[in-house]
């Protein structure tokens, strides 16, 4: 074997790492000298030079402008390797039959270390080198940091920080999508951790990981755009009733993570939507288990594997379920992320079906644990602990005991600090030590390993008192191997490194921009067509018509972020409509000083051919706004599924909740809503709606209304329904999908994937574990808004 030194990466690689096994019987070679035969580098050309005959690997330097790197091309099913060019990592020669092929040296001892073999299995690699990492190492790749947002600042002095001295490795990206920072944000970190190499310290390259970042009608950095292909929201493919949907969403936006150097997805949200109210439906493949747990294996299949195949290879991404054992039934529907929603209830004792999806995918590389304290109908824990999952022994056990679950368990972010729920009287280290013992291995949101090294300490000693049976070394060496198992699985130790070229080809092109496209129009659901209002038509037929599209607002609510944000819009993209429409009309506003509405007026709509009036779900509110409680005033108040204030005084409103903090005296905090009123930021949005059909009114014509339906929560349809023409919903799709389904332009084909209520008296007396068990609403036309409900232009789809 000899070595040479050449530098730096690109993008993808040419085989999977389970795909080699031809290669495992290649013999390591030692070439003292550079002999003609040997596969010497042609500094000019990158080849390697000798026998005319021999077949190795070629070498080219890649930059992206800032870094520059090295891309070694393997022979035959070689692995693609990258590295940087100023870096100490060298390249190993291995011979068989004529063909030399290039492995890195990645520790500067000289020789191929298992761990350092593509050929060999992500197990028995990370099972080697975990071996030669020390605690503090072990200690920084259970590190999972803060949100990322913003790689335009490029390689920032915190972020070397926490890489160097904390050994993090495990980097949240929260940013765009906008490959020309990314990439070189991207190859600079990995060039540095690449620089920190050192005999007593190993090469562990960066492991980017994202939240979903493909949804098409959402906001944030899933804001709509040309960066990477859009698709509907994970309830929007269940709305598709068509699994390959799923699966070529996680094929294709794997490649597209690939392309932004992310190897880890923090996802599929797997909650089962079994609670209405929950403030994360949209996020969920809806309420029904069988539906939820065949989406789950297609998403995960197709994250994981490369080229539609099962393998691990260049398009390879780690899927993350959670929120183990479900994060669905929140008392309520108020949310985990704040106190207000810290408990999960089990009215209905259904806890297995809100574990079987999980349970059908536990080939998943990783599973992030729920913020939840799960309490069943008699206010007891489901288990022995009161505490949130990260804490909570017999839910963990469920996991890994009883399911033999072998894969990365990692916290939610925040569990170690402001929502430790359960265990807010521990010390730091103290809840670090909890997590270990219920064998989670990676903290998420965390950039300092401090505490992590002090819960060692203690569980040193308490294995000396024989309080645990193994000791700390031992203990953090099995959750450093299943961490580096993460690690080699998409071929991350190969090719960490982003050629801007390849990444630029991948991310956004022609067949997955078209691919997403056609699974939203496939989402949307129709749920009432009086009179054939929406039947196919062409898309020119519009060109000389005439569209209204009222305007709303949005209060917005205080968040842990910042103070409310005030919004004002049109309830559908004035410039899509523009696309289709001869022309667009829209209300006339009035605003205060404070940019704030005093008034609309909708226009004349005598000349009007249609009215769209786009609606939002009523808005509770977001993760992080304490929904259901008022701190000012200590009282609870109900979330609504309707625009208008809702008064929680019916007879199947809980006067003494299931859930709640117990007090010192021993009693139960009471989180009741009885007799208070909802809070709704969008409530004009039904205003909208009402103005459009009495502007309708006043021409004395028959201009057709089509209600649009931006859904994240399932709606009460009592409102709008009757004085709607049609109604379709979309979950997290594109305006421009929404209005060419509303237009006739394409057939709907898609079907509700949770229950629209009869109204607010059915969702009170349904449990929040127990799917399905509303009654749903139904239309002058006798059809029930269920589960599996759509409508085509001929009638109800067939189930």
């Amino acid at each position: 074997m000899k070595t040479t030194t050449t530098g730096g990466a690109s993008f993808r690689r040419s085989t999977s790492l389970k795909g080699t096994a031809a290669l495992t019987g290649l013999a390591l070679v030692v070439l003292s000298a550079c002999t003609p035969d040997a596969a010497t580098p042609d500094p000019t050309t990158g080849t390697g030079t000798g026998s005319a005959a021999a077949e190795t690997y070629t070498t080219r330097e890649v930059t992206d402008g800032d870094t520059a790197f090295v891309v070694v091309d393997n022979p035959k099913d070689g692995a693609t390797l990258s590295y940087s060019k100023e870096g100490p990592v060298k390249i190993l020669d291995v011979e068989d039959s004529g063909t030399t092929y290039a492995f890195k040296d990645m520790n500067a001892n000289g020789k191929l270390d298992v761990w350092e073999d593509w050929r060999a299995k992500s197990t028995d690699r990370a099972a080697d080198l975990v071996k030669s990492l020390s605690v503090e190492q072990i200690a920084g790749l259970m590190l999972w940091s803060s949100h990322e947002r913003s790689p335009a600042d490029g390689l920032t002095d915190a972020q070397k920080k926490y890489l160097d001295e904390s050994s993090l490795r495990n980097v949240l990206n929260a940013a765009g999508s906008d490959a020309k920072t990314t990439v070189p944000w991207v190859n600079s970190m990995q060039a540095y951790v690449e620089s920190l190499v050192t005999a007593d310290s190993p090469y562990i390259p960066v492991n980017f990981s994202s939240d979903p970042r493909s949804t098409a009608g959402s906001g944030g950095y899933n804001a709509e755009g040309a960066d990477i292909s859009r698709w509907p929201s994970n309830l929007g493919l269940a709305a598709t009733f068509n699994t390959e949907h799923t699966k070529n969403f996680g094929e294709m936006a794997s490649a597209e993570y690939r392309a932004l150097g992310i190897t880890t997805a923090l996802s599929p949200q797997i909650d089962l939507a079994t609670e209405p109210r929950w403030l994360r439906v949209g996020g969920t493949f809806g309420e029904d288990a069988d539906q939820n747990t065949e989406l789950t294996a297609a998403y995960v299949d197709g994250f994981q594997g490369t080229g539609g195949a099962d393998v691990w290879g260049a398009d390879s991404v780690n899927a993350m379920i959670k929120h183990w054992a479900g994060d669905g039934p929140g008392e309520s529907g108020r949310e985990g992320h704040t106190n207000a929603g810290k408990y999960g209830v089990y009215p209905g004792d259904n806890l297995a079906e809100h574990t079987q999806a999980f349970l059908g995918s536990l080939d998943s590389a990783a599973v992030m644990t729920a913020y939840s304290i799960a309490i069943g109908a008699d206010g007891k824990p489901l288990f022995e602990d009161r505490t949130g999952a990260a804490y909570d022994k017999g839910r963990m056990d469920l996991l890994r005991k009883e399911s033999k679950y072998e894969g990365v368990v990692v916290t939610d972010w925040g569990v170690m600090t402001n929502q430790a729920w359960g265990a807010e009287e521990l010390t730091d280290a103290e809840r670090y030590l909890a997590v270990l013992g219920t064998d989670h291995d990676m903290f998420g949101g965390v950039n300092d390993a401090t505490f992590i090294l002090e819960a060692a300490d203690l569980w040193q000693k308490a294995y000396e008192k024989g309080d645990v049976e193994i000791d700390a070394e031992t203990r953090f060496r099995q959750s450093g191997e299943r961490i580096l198992t993460m690690f080699f699985n998409p071929g991350l130790y190969e090719n960490a490194y982003l050629d801007p070229e390849v990444s630029a080809k991948i991310l956004a092109s022609e067949d997955k921009v078209a691919a997403g496209y056609q699974a939203q129009l496939d989402s949307v659901v129709m749920v009432k067509n009086d009179g054939s209002t929406i039947a196919k038509t062409e898309a020119t037929d519009w060109s000389d018509k005439t569209v209204y599209i009222p305007r709303s607002f949005n209060t917005g609510f205080a968040s842990a972020w910042g103070p409310a944000t005030y919004t004002e819009a049109a309830g559908l993209d004035l410039e899509v409509a523009e696309k289709i429409f001869g022309k667009v009309l829209t209300d006339e506003v009035v605003l205060d000083d404070d940019k704030q509405v005093k008034s609309y007026t909708a226009p004349d709509l005598s000349d009007v051919d249609l009215v769209l009036v786009g609606m939002s779900s009523p808005d509770n509110g977001g993760n992080f706004s304490n929904v259901g409680h008022d701190m000012e005033k200590d009282e609870w108040y109900p979330i609504s599924l309707q625009y208008r204030p809702y008064t929680a005084d019916g007879k199947n409103v809980r006067k003494t909740s299931i859930a709640g903090d117990l007090k010192a005296d021993g009693t139960q905090e009471n989180r009741s809503y009885f007799g208070n009123t909802s809070k709704i930021a969008n409530e004009a949005d039904l205003d909208a709606f009402e103005r459009a059909v009495a502007a309708v009114e006043k021409t004395g014509k028959d201009i057709p209304v089509v209600t649009v339906l931006k859904a994240i929560n399932p709606i009460v349809p009592a409102e709008f329904e009757a004085r709607s023409d049609a109604i379709v919903i979309g979950f997290g799709t594109s305006d421009q999908a929404l209005i060419e389904i509303a237009t006739g332009i394409h057939e709907p084909v898609g079907r509700l994937p949770i229950q629209f209520p009869l109204d607010m008296d059915t969702v009170e007396k349904q449990f929040e574990d127990v799917a399905k068990d509303m009654t749903p609403y139904k239309d002058a036309a006798g059809n029930a808004y269920d589960y599996g409900f759509g409508l085509n232009w001929s009638g109800v789809i067939a189930g």
